[in-house]
């Protein structure tokens, strides 16, 4: 049995202990004692991406880190920081960051490493802030990499393969405020006439739905910065779509609270009390769940989204809510958006690991064959069909096989990529 869970309890550890190192020196030395180990973050993954049957390390007891330069266009921060303890850090310096992801509960260098995301056409993942990042090898080696070095591409979504990343520096820009709206009942067949227009209507997009009903989605959330557009959310495209706004707050989950949410109803507020959908202080989305998503280029979106639509009677049962959402690309060889513009399809299921397990592959066959998995959630494609998705991924292997000669670093997740 585990000694600890990871955030919505559905993944047991199977390491003998979790070390808390308070200095480089201490980290180093757990490392230089050998054997398995991976790094621990936040919990966050669904998967058992972060497990092992050696020991786990957390750096959240390493010395906090937080250095603007003196450009004031970056800022170095502890991997172990999560977003929604870093974000009124540097909002009090005027600060911002491009974006997001729907909850700030989650650790810098492990949403970096799993290639974590917020929505936004014109916005990457979380892994393109990198600007640059220091890594200690499992041989006790610090190594810093930095934008426009040989391994950066490679190194940043990670997935913990290369060692312990404790601090990360990410670029950021003058603090903004951003308004949020909620629209209802939009159309699917409109939705999908002009995907393209409709995820364009906001800085960051959400269409969200339980997939209950084929003929409309549940809610769309537009987040915009202002002052760009503020009036967009109220153009004719949503007359168009037949939605309507919110007559109050809402929750991704039809019927939760809605108190666990991000300010709506066009308020503007600080980007950081925005972008996300859920506030820190409160358990995000349903807490006890499992979670799924595939990326699939832009090009694929309709087409991805129809399959989901066909299998809606299947998935409904399963499900908390879907929720789709855009993401620009990148040149980062292991992130879902490699070269591509991108649209998550996510899902939030009940947890029932065992049914969403059994049902899994009939949607992932249903997919486009371009469908990426989310590293940090639950999927059951081949390892060898996943490495087949991503045109970097034996290099990739290499360097992960340079950081880390010994494969001590590796665990079952790893090996069923084939690392």
């Amino acid at each position: 049995m585990g000694i600890e869970r990871n955030w919505a309890g559905n993944v047991a550890y199977r390491a003998s202990r979790v070390a808390h190192p308070s200095s480089v020196d201490e980290l180093r030395a757990e490392l230089a004692a050998g054997g398995k180990v991976r790094m621990l973050g936040s919990r966050h993954s669904f998967s058992d991406l972060a497990d092992s049957d050696g020991i786990l390390i957390a750096t959240d007891g390493l010395p906090r880190v937080f250095a603007v330069n003196e450009a004031r266009d970056a800022v170095r921060v502890s991997g172990a920081l999560r977003y929604g303890d870093l974000a009124p850090l540097l909002d009090a310096e005027g600060l911002a960051l491009a974006n997001l992801a729907s909850l700030p509960h989650i650790s810098v260098a492990g949403a970096v490493a799993s290639g974590t995301h917020g929505s936004g056409d014109a916005i990457g993942s979380l892994a393109t802030a990198v600007r640059a990042l220091t890594i200690v090898t499992p041989a006790g080696a610090v190594r810093t990499l930095q934008r426009g070095d040989v391994d950066f591409d490679g190194a940043v979504v990670s997935l913990g393969a290369l060692g312990a990343v404790i601090d990360v520096t990410l670029d950021v820009e003058p603090a903004y405020e951003v308004a949020q709206h909620v629209f209802e009942h939009p159309a699917w067949d409109a939705i999908l006439r002009d995907l393209d227009d409709v995820t364009g209507i906001g800085t960051s997009v959400s269409i969200f739905s339980t997939w209950e009903r084929t003929d409309v989605a549940d809610q769309i959330w537009v987040k915009q910065r202002l002052p760009e557009a503020r009036e967009i959310t109220r153009a004719d495209l949503f007359s168009r779509l037949d939605a309507e706004p919110a007559a109050a707050k809402r929750h991704p989950i039809l019927g939760a609270d809605p108190i666990a949410c991000t300010e709506q109803g066009g308020a503007p507020g600080p980007w950081f009390d925005r972008l996300p959908h859920f506030r820190l202080e409160f358990t995000p989305s349903a807490g006890a769940e499992i979670q799924t998503e595939y990326l699939v280029p832009r090009a694929d979106a309709v087409e991805a989204i129809q399959v989901v639509r066909t299998l809606a009677g299947q998935i409904a049962p399963l499900l908390f809510v879907s929720e789709i959402r855009t993401v620009a690309a990148d040149e980062l060889w292991l992130s879902s958006s490699y070269e591509t513009d991108a649209v998550g399809i996510h899902f939030t299921w009940k947890p029932d690991e065992a049914a969403v397990r059994a049902f899994l592959p009939t949607l992932e066959a249903a997919l486009p064959g371009t469908a990426r998995p989310h590293w940090g959630k639950v999927f059951t494609l081949d390892g060898a069909e996943v490495r087949s998705r991503y045109p970097r991924f034996d290099d990739f292997a290499a360097l992960a096989a340079r950081y880390d000669p010994e494969r001590r670093l590796v665990n079952p997740y790893l090996e069923r990529l084939g690392l």
